[in-house]
């Protein structure tokens, strides 16, 4: 196989989402870094929404993106159960931190949940994001959801639910 044809990591992102309860939000930011070692970065709101009692500036939730060696070590920890999208990327919830092999209660923190995402490439597709002659990736060259699932099969041997 052509090796310019092998899906690989691009990067992969964790977030927990915690509306205005500011608590909840501090308890996030807590089970990221436990997870990955790592402080992750506030997200903030850019619009008000009176209904849900936000306003622009006011954090959120919390997220973090690892990429190359990094996320494959820590998404063979995270992988309980998934869903493809057909560009080839992953995305999956773990309802309890808990669940995550390394993971400890922290009674602290309590029960938490966070999302996963994982974006997959494959080697070209830096024409998408570079300054000068940016260009779409061609059709044959993108990544299918057959592709990525074999991919997530060879590489950390699980089997992730193919509904889409």
């Amino acid at each position: 196989m052509n090796p310019m044809q092998h899906p690989r990591i691009e990067k992969l992102t964790l977030n927990i989402g915690a509306g205005k309860d500011q608590n909840r939000l501090e308890k996030g930011i807590q089970v990221l870094k436990m997870i990955t070692g790592i402080d992750p970065i506030k997200t903030v709101t850019m619009q008000r929404i009176p209904t849900w009692g936000l306003r622009p500036g006011l954090p959120i939730g919390c997220k973090l993106t690892l990429r190359k060696a990094k996320a494959a070590d820590i998404l063979r920890r995270l992988l309980q159960a998934g869903h493809f999208d057909n560009a080839g990327n992953i995305s999956f919830g773990i309802k309890e931190y808990i669940d995550i092999p390394g993971a400890t209660y922290d009674p602290k923190i309590g029960v938490l949940g966070l999302q996963v995402c994982v974006t997959l490439e494959k080697p070209g597709f830096r024409i998408k994001k570079r300054k000068v002659e940016v260009k779409k990736i061609p059709k044959r060259h993108m990544i299918s959801k057959e592709e990525a699932m074999n991919f997530m099969q060879k590489e950390f041997g699980v089997k992730i639910g193919e509904t889409a």
